[in-house]
C-alpha cells in the first residue's frame, strides 16, 4: 500500500465527509493505493456514527475508537501501529490541513528520501494572542534544545516513512515532538514543507494556552529521559556526589576554623551553633539521597525489557 493518513479527531462530526472526499479525489488523481485511519478519541457527538457511514461506502476508510478521550498522543500511537502505508501521513480533522498538500509530502518521502517531513504553516489564521505568539516561543525553545531546525514543530500534518513511526512511541502529549524522538532513535533525515493553512470551518479549537505549558514540561521530560533514561545514575549519581562533596568540605572547613581558633585561645563558637553547619548537613542529606535514587533507577532500568533494544538500520547474513 503506497498510502496511510492517519486522523486522530475529537467531536468533529461536520468535517469528517468533506475531509474524506477531499482525500478520495487527492489519492485518484495521484493513482496512489490508500487506506484513511480515523481514531475517534472518544467523542460525545456523531463523529463514529459518521465514520461507520463513511467506511460502508469506501472499505478503504478504517475506524478506531476509544472508550474516552485520552488524548492526541495516544490516538496517534494507536494508528501507527496498525497503519500498513509505505509513507505515513498525519493530518487534523478540523479541514485546516489540506489534503492538496499530500502528493508532494508522499514526493519528498520516496524521491528525496526523508524520513520525516514536517508542515510549517507559514501563514496562519489563528489568534495571535492565543496561538501564534506562545507558538513561536514554544517551537524556538524546542529548536535550541533539539537542535532540529524546523519553524513548526506543532503543525499537525506531518510525513513519515512507515519504518518511523513503526519504531518510535508517544504518550502524554509527545505528538508535537515526534521529529525530535524520530532523531533520537536514529532518524534523522528531517525536512520541512511550507503547507497552507485554512480556517476553521466547523466547531471550535479544542487547544487552549495549558497545552503551552505542558509542551515545556513534555520537552523537559523528554530531554531527560533521552539522555538518562538507560543510565540514571550518571546524573543522580552526579549531582550526588557533588552536593555530598561540597557538604563534607563545608563541614570540614567549619571543624578546622573552631580547632585552629580554639589552639590559638581565641573566642570560637561551636560548629553546631553556625547556620553553615546545618547548610552543609543539608547539602550531605541531599547527596545522599540523589545517590540513593540514581540506584534506584538502576534498578528499574534493569528491570526494563527494551533496555537492550537498539535501532538496526541494516543486517547482512545474520
Amino acid at each position: 500500500m503506497d498510502l496511510s493518513v492517519i486522523i486522530p479527531l475529537y467531536n468533529e462530526e461536520e468535517s469528517l465527509p468533506e475531509l474524506t472526499a477531499w482525500i478520495e479525489r487527492v489519492t485518484a488523481e495521484q493513482t496512489l493505493s490508500y487506506e484513511i485511519v480515523m481514531v475517534d478519541d472518544g467523542s460525545t457527538d456523531r463523529s463514529w456514527k459518521v465514520i461507520e457511514e463513511l467506511h460502508s461506502k469506501n472499505p478503504n476508510i478504517k475506524g478506531i475508537k476509544f472508550r474516552r478521550n485520552y488524548g492526541k498522543s495516544a490516538a496517534l500511537n494507536t494508528a501507527f501501529a496498525v497503519c500498513q502505508g509505505d509513507v505515513v501521513i498525519t493530518m487534523d480533522a478540523d479541514l485546516q490541513d489540506s489534503p492538496d498538500e499530500i502528493p508532494e509530502l508522499y514526493r519528498m518521502i520516496i524521491n528525496e528520501g526523508y524520513d520525516v517531513v514536517s508542515g510549517w504553516k507559514q501563514k496562519r489564521y489563528d489568534n495571535v494572542l492565543l496561538k501564534n505568539i506562545p507558538s513561536k516561543l514554544f517551537n524556538w525553545t524546542t529548536r535550541r534544545i533539539s537542535g532540529i531546525k524546523l519553524h513548526d514543530f506543532n503543525c499537525g500534518l506531518k510525513a513519515y516513512r512507515n519504518e518511523v513511526v513503526k519504531n518510535i512511541d508517544i504518550y502524554s502529549e509527545m505528538h508535537r515532538y515526534i521529529p525530535v524522538i524520530a532523531k533520537w532513535a536514529g532518524f534523522t533525515k528531517i525536512g520541512e514543507k511550507v503547507v497552507h493553512h485554512q480556517k476553521r470551518k466547523y466547531g471550535t479549537s479544542k487547544f487552549g494556552w495549558n497545552r503551552f505549558v505542558n509542551g515545556y514540561l513534555d520537552l523537559m521530560t523528554l530531554t531527560f529521559t533521552n539522555r538518562f533514561k538507560k543510565q540514571p545514575m550518571h546524573f543522580f549519581g552526579l549531582w550526588g556526589s557533588v552536593t555530598f562533596v561540597i557538604g563534607i568540605i563545608l563541614a570540614i572547613i567549619l571543624i578546622i576554623k573552631k580547632l585552629v581558633l580554639q589552639s590559638n585561645g581565641e573566642i570560637f563558637r561551636q560548629v553546631t551553633d553556625q547556620p553553615l553547619f546545618y547548610l552543609s548537613l543539608i547539602a550531605i542529606i541531599i547527596g545522599c539521597q540523589l545517590f540513593l535514587a540514581g540506584f534506584i533507577g538502576e534498578l528499574i532500568s534493569g528491570a526494563d525489557t527494551n533496555r537492550n533494544k537498539y535501532q538496526i538500520e541494516k543486517k547482512i547474513d545474520c
